[in-house]
């Protein structure tokens, strides 16, 4: 599928960021031949870029999910039931973000980035907090 078709495929603008770097992704995955998990991977986290600006704010973002998820938008913990790139317990939380909570890593990282705002005052707050209890 082109970058182009991709594109065409956002059907709203909320999803026109996740969108864009779904495209940049998936003109990568056709030149280095990535695995699919990279090239979500790579895209969640442009998403997670734009959507948060400040550079420092999106590198305590990225922390946190890098220890929660891996970036992986379906990692499920097998015990807790924790779910997507910031592990939402319950899960069913992320539905106030947006329908498609369970598949999407935009609305997954909208939920996760107004938590740790709201919980915390900011995502490097919410890292300080994660470091010296390793969980948020």
């Amino acid at each position: 599928m082109s970058a182009v078709s991709i594109l065409r495929t956002v059907a709203t603008p909320k999803k026109a960021v996740a969108g864009a770097a779904l495209a940049a992704a998936a003109c990568g995955t056709l030149i280095a031949a990535a695995p699919a998990q990279a090239a979500t991977t790579g895209s969640a986290q442009a998403t997670a870029q734009s959507m948060i600006g400040d550079s420092a704010q999106y590198q305590c973002f990225s922390n946190i999910v890098q220890h929660e998820s891996g970036w992986n938008p379906t990692a499920t913990n097998a015990s807790s039931g924790a779910y997507g790139l910031v592990q939402a317990l319950p899960a069913s939380k992320m539905a106030s973000a947006g329908s498609d909570w369970k598949t999407n890593p935009a609305t997954q990282i909208s939920w996760g980035l107004s938590y740790m705002n709201e919980r915390y005052g900011s995502p490097c707050a919410a890292w300080d907090f994660w470091q010296a209890n390793n969980w948020y």
